[in-house]
């Protein structure tokens, strides 16, 4: 059972704190290299559009906070979030509208109608795990399989409160065990019942920690498992949980009063591009226009999501 995220709004809760940033033709909060591949298309935007944007190791929580906190005088000039905060960015009045070119091929409930956000690619929340450092324990294949004693310090997931893929998690979880948006009991009662396991609970997108073996299982996407299992040493899975899940766009918009706002929109251009896109797929992500995956890519997919 696969359901995509509602757009709705959330009851969202973020955290302050956030690093300088050096000079740069374009700033993006929220691109930090190990996730979503963003080393990558950081690289292929200095090489095909002349633009040095540097890393960012927020969350999506912190971006919005930090986006907010410099309202008056805002650094970046792109922000990358997951949808809920993109809605809330622009609820608070921190976002300009502006839409890519490629926009319209993006499906109406992936965007926001004046382009204050747009999906830039999407991902599939399951569990993310190192088989070598699983030992001879059993794969899980349900959320609820993670409740027992077999994997006591061994699974992770990143904090709710503070990373967008953490709230995700609680989300799929709740409804996968019977919950909705306006009952959060089932999430709640599982979560409190996984502490007993002394769960691995990072605010920051933790990879590499996957892959080094210290998190074993780790509530995330795809993306992130398939290139563990293509492009990293090591043996490692993703799993869609047999209660269910979710898929979630992640999104971008143009900063309110960006200090490089013409250079901005160029960002934004780029990763719905032909070319950007492409990239993202062979980053194991699913790209948010209808484009043609190379079946080298789409084959690796558990599951793609259909275009109507």
């Amino acid at each position: 059972m696969l359901k995509t995220l509602s757009v709705a709004a959330f009851g969202l809760a973020f955290s302050f704190g956030a690093g300088p940033v050096r000079a740069a033709d374009a700033i993006c909060y929220n691109c930090p290299p190990e996730w979503a591949d963003w080393a990558s298309v950081l690289k292929a935007l200095k090489e095909d559009v002349k633009l040095d944007v540097p890393h960012d190791n927020k969350n999506s929580g912190q971006t919005l906070s930090q986006l907010i906190a410099e309202k008056a005088r805002p650094v970046a000039d792109v922000a990358y979030f997951g949808v809920t905060f993109g809605i809330k960015a622009k609820a608070e009045g921190v976002t300009e509208a502006y839409k890519p070119k490629g926009f319209d091929e993006i499906p109406a409930g992936l965007k926001d109608a004046d382009g204050h956000w747009s999906t830039i690619h999407s991902g599939t929340l399951g569990l993310f795990i190192n088989k070598d450092a699983l030992g001879n324990k059993p794969r899980p294949q349900c959320w609820k399989d993670l409740l027992k004693a077999d994997y006591r310090g061994m699974v992770g997931y990143l904090d709710p409160s503070s990373a967008f893929v953490g709230y995700v998690g609680a989300v799929a979880v709740n409804r996968a065990l019977g919950g909705s948006l306006d009952d959060f009991s089932p999430a709640i009662g599982y979560f409190k019942d996984l502490q007993k396991n002394q769960p691995i609970v990072p605010k920051q997108t933790s990879y590499a920690r996957v892959v080094s073996g210290e998190i074993p299982i780790l509530f995330d996407y795809d993306f992130n498992a398939y290139r563990a299992k293509y492009k990293e040493k090591g043996n490692f899975e993703f799993v869609l949980p047999c209660e269910g899940t979710v898929i979630v766009p992640y999104v971008m918009s143009l900063v309110k009063n960006a200090p490089n706002a013409a250079k901005g929109k160029q960002v934004l251009d780029y990763v719905l591009s032909d070319k950007g896109q492409a990239l993202w797929t062979n980053a194991f992500l699913k790209p948010a226009r209808p484009v043609k995956l190379p079946e080298a890519v789409s084959s690796k997919f558990l599951i793609m999501r259909k275009w109507s």
